[in-house]
């Protein structure tokens, strides 16, 4: 599969050093990193144990404990300490005849990955890399565990039809960096690619799939897939857009993997609108600016040009960006239609409203007013993907990372239905699980998704969405009960002296659902039994357990069991997925973190 980069990750990591140093942040101010980088000052550079490295001259030369940095460029002073496996050059970047040689990553002329790619037109750079100055954040994330079947029977979350995560993560390891492991949230791994769901056949807005099979990984387990797949639109009958671009122009945001591609982005959406859309344009820096008010989508030259004009430069100032795009979006409201807004930015925001809590405070009265919000994240060394997701979780939308123009391809032009559209939202699962059968399970990722049980009857919580010809997938690990059962004292379908339930049943998945505009949900029940096992695990559950697997050895999971890169290429052995080039890419990112030892 061909899968370029619009530019090559040594300038890149340049650039987003030049953009954090100048753009949001005062420059005599330290700012802590993500984990492996520590800050800054007057160029200085620190270690991620506060020790400090010497100051760049004037060239530009910087030294670390672990590596030596030499760079010239047109911006010297700037530190560039990139994070890699190691100080080798095995997995960084070093020099090839002038040309910067990335080890690990890149394509061919024929769109075949090669170990040794040399990338051509670079700027004259060399350095063995061991870490950048990374200011990016993440939620922690804590793994659930198993739970028993009789104790606690009832598992209860949000779906959740994020990919940012999964695209985030691939950015790390073609960079060569260790994958931070609170970047992997393993449900986004999971529900990144598409399956093979039946289509809904009811008045419901999607069908419910159940597949049960042996775990790859825990050899005491079985695994249980629920997969959901949205109904889906002709494009060409769709509802009218009235779509508020909210673009990030400050100054962090003027590296080429930032707004250059968010422009590039917009503008593959932008060829897809018709004379029903209408097109506000809002950007945001040191203060925000009504770009383009209710343009016809038929007027593509005016929006592209809008689009192309910006420029990045000044501190963040997001709240006020935000009402306004949300002013707009209501102005033009159109009943019936699709009104959204679309954020674009690396999360990077420091005036006014710009904590999680804040912002979540903020959109959260926002969707109020029948408004979607979808997140598009972009850069490296200072995305705030904990921002990015609560903004996209409270908005009613999603959240995704763009680190390409293929990426931006999937989501606003191939995946432009189910990211723009939505056809249910607050999708709540609880499934009911019976102790005769099953003695204990956990649910793999939705760590964050998690709701309490009660929660899930309750039309005021809000939930995920999921839209138009979207597939929805979780998996659980069960261990089946050896015989034994006590029987509690609990009103529940199998939890009585005498159940309510099928004795064979092995659990229930109940869902609930709104319709777009609605605010009263519908209940679904689907019983399961262990009619559905098979012992050849079905193709969709193959390569979900394969992404799931794929997330917790990245995460180094306590409940990974024998997963490795080995036995996920073993495990997907056999299966063709040359007509699919996500899941092809999915096969290189395996057998690269496999040359690393993972």
């Amino acid at each position: 599969m061909k899968y370029t980069k619009s530019i090559i990750s040594a300038l890149m990591a340049v650039s987003i050093i030049a953009g954090t140093l100048s753009g949001c942040s005062s420059k005599d101010e330290s700012a802590s990193g993500g984990g492996n980088a520590g800050g800054y000052n007057g160029g200085a550079a620190y270690d991620g144990g506060g020790d400090h490295a010497p100051a760049a001259d004037n060239g530009g030369y910087y030294e670390t404990t672990a590596a030596t940095v030499a760079v010239n460029t047109e911006r010297p002073g700037d530190a560039l300490l990139q994070h890699a496996d190691s100080a080798s050059p095995s997995g960084g970047v070093t020099v090839d005849g002038g040309a910067v040689k990335h080890h690990g990553i890149g394509v061919d002329d024929d769109g075949i990955y090669d170990e040794d790619y040399t990338y051509p037109n670079s700027n004259s750079m060399m350095f063995t890399y061991d870490e950048y100055f990374n200011t990016e954040e993440y939620n922690t994330i804590t793994e659930g565990g198993f739970k028993s079947a009789v104790s606690d029977p009832l598992s209860t979350f949000s779906i959740d039809v994020d990919t940012a995560s999964y695209a985030n993560t691939r950015r790390m390891i073609e960079y060569g960096q260790d994958v931070n492991p609170n970047a992997v949230r393993i449900e986004e791994f999971i529900n990144y690619f598409s399956y093979d769901y039946p289509e809904p056949r009811t008045d419901d807005p999607f069908s419910v799939t159940t597949e049960l099979s042996d775990c790859p990984w825990n050899d005491e387990a079985k695994l249980l897939l629920v997969g959901l797949k949205a109904e889906d639109i002709e494009l060409s009958e769709r509802p009218p857009l009235n779509l508020v671009f909210l673009i990030d122009v400050s100054g962090s945001m003027f590296s080429d993997d930032k707004l250059p591609l968010v422009q590039k982005s917009f503008s593959m959406l932008t060829e897809n609108l018709t004379e029903d859309d209408r097109i506000s344009i809002v950007t945001y820096a040191g203060e925000d600016k009504v770009v383009l008010k209710g343009t016809s989508g038929q007027d593509k030259d005016r929006i592209l040009e809008a689009i192309n004009s910006l420029e990045a430069g000044g501190s963040t100032y997001g709240e006020a960006g935000i009402n306004r795009a949300y002013e707009l979006a209501e102005k033009y409201f159109i009943k019936n239609g699709n009104n959204r807004v679309i954020l674009a930015t690396d999360g990077d925001l420091n005036v006014g409203l710009s904590s999680e809590a804040e912002l979540t405070e903020l959109i959260e009265e926002k969707r109020e007013s029948g408004v979607f919000l979808s997140v598009l994240g972009f850069g490296m060394g200072n995305i705030k993907d904990n921002r990015m997701e609560a903004l996209a979780d409270h908005g009613n939308g999603n959240y995704s990372y763009i680190d390409s123009e293929l990426e931006a391809k999937k989501v606003l032009v191939e995946e432009m239905a189910g990211t723009l559209y939505t056809v249910a939202k607050d999708v709540k699962i609880q499934v009911e699980f019976n102790p005769q059968n099953v003695s204990g399970y956990r649910l793999i990722g939705y760590e964050n998704r998690a709701l309490a049980n009660e929660d899930f009857a309750d039309d005021t919580k809000d939930a995920g969405e999921i839209g138009a010809g979207h597939t929805v997938t979780a998996l659980y690990e069960l261990i089946m009960n050896d015989g034994t059962w006590a029987v509690p004292e609990a009103n529940l379908k199998y939890q009585q002296s005498t159940p309510t339930g099928n004795a064979d049943e092995l659990l229930t998945v109940s869902l609930r659902y709104k319709q777009p505009d609605g605010n009263t949900s519908k209940l679904l029940a689907v019983p399961v039994t262990y009619d559905v096992y098979t012992a050849k695990m079905p193709a969709n559950m193959t390569f979900a357990a394969a992404a799931a697997e794929f997330g917790m050895v990245l995460r180094g999971s306590e409940y990974r069991g024998s997963a490795s890169c080995q036995q996920i290429l073993d495990l997907l052995e056999g299966y063709n997925y040359s007509g699919d080039e996500y899941k092809t890419e999915f096969m290189y990112l395996v057998r690269t973190m496999l040359k690393r030892g993972y």
